[in-house]
């Protein structure tokens, strides 16, 4: 009798094991670092936007904001499966990796995005809602499953999913989107193509055997690093329009000397570009976003 009770607490034991084991292999599926990104963004479109929100519908925004974000990446793992096992820095991913079915991914996507945009659309208002199935069918659709194997301007179309975060906290408080939100989505808008851009500088090989267009691969590293530096300039202008049209003093500061920083670090690519200034770039374009999004919310804050 005891032997028996021994085997089954045994294979409890092990059940437990698995589910456990199992939890981080289903959270990678939702890209938390991306996710966690929309959410700071999407908390800045809220924080400048005027007019004031309820803590509920704050929440259940960044909430559905975070669960829309997941799905895209879950749905982004599934369909891109067969090249992420072929590339290093992604052949760790759960599915390559047989740590997570397919369809599990495909299933935990397809929930996500559409409960996150029922609710945000019927919960707080409807132009929030459709701007968030709006990021969510140019991420999935447009960007994973047309763009991404076609053609080396794949991530400045389909930039456009991860420029619209902050305008969806915007919609949030205002039930609209006006000039001070396409502000902000300018600003994500010209950031990501120069970051990803540094990102597969870094990995031109991997995504020259997965076969993925990126643009240093089409066109070449030293060509790739000059695009980047022409439009980190952009970025750097498009950042002080916020300014212009009503932020302050501290947010002009940030953004003149985050612009400088990422600048030279964009210059340093330029004269070398490699593996180890193209992370250096990539890791600085992270830093500069967060300084100007941090400097926006503490402005807006300031303000009140």
């Amino acid at each position: 009798m005891a032997e028996v009770v021994k085997v089954i607490a045994d294979r409890e034991s092990r059940k437990r094991d698995g589910i456990g084991a199992r939890v981080p292999d289903h959270l990678a599926l939702l890209k938390p670092r991306v996710m966690s990104l929309v959410v700071f963004t999407g908390a800045v479109g809220m924080a400048v936007a005027p007019g004031s929100i309820s803590w509920v519908n704050a929440a259940t925004t960044l909430i559905c904001m975070a669960a829309g974000a997941g799905g895209c990446g879950a749905l982004n793992m599934w369909y891109d499966a067969d090249i992420d096992g072929l590339m290093q820095r992604t052949a760790g991913r759960p599915i390559p990796s047989n740590r997570v079915a397919a369809r599990e991914a495909l299933i935990t996507g397809t929930l996500l995005s559409i409960l996150s945009v029922l609710v945000l659309g019927t919960r707080v208002n409807p132009m929030a809602g459709a701007l968030l199935a709006l990021t969510i069918g140019i991420y999935v659709p447009l960007y994973t499953m047309f763009l991404k194997r076609r053609t080396s301007q794949n991530i400045v179309i389909g930039g456009a999913a991860g420029a619209l975060p902050p305008v969806i906290g915007w919609a949030a408080v205002t039930g609209s989107a006006d000039p001070g939100a396409l502000s902000l989505f300018l600003i994500i808008f010209l950031w990501t193509p120069p970051h990803f851009w540094s990102l597969a500088i870094a990995f031109h090989d991997d995504y020259a055997a997965a076969k993925v267009p990126m643009l240093p691969v089409v066109i070449g590293d030293a060509r790739a690093a000059r695009t980047i530096f022409a439009c980190a300039a952009l970025l750097v202008a498009a950042s002080l329009v916020p300014a212009v049209i009503g932020m302050g003093a501290l947010y002009l500061t940030t953004a003149i000397g985050a612009g400088a920083y990422l600048l030279v670090k964009s210059a340093q690519l330029l004269r070398a570009p490699n593996q180890r200034a193209a992370m250096a770039n990539f890791h600085a374009s992270l830093a500069y976003l967060a300084l100007l999004i941090g400097a926006a919310i503490a402005d807006a804050s300031l303000k009140l």
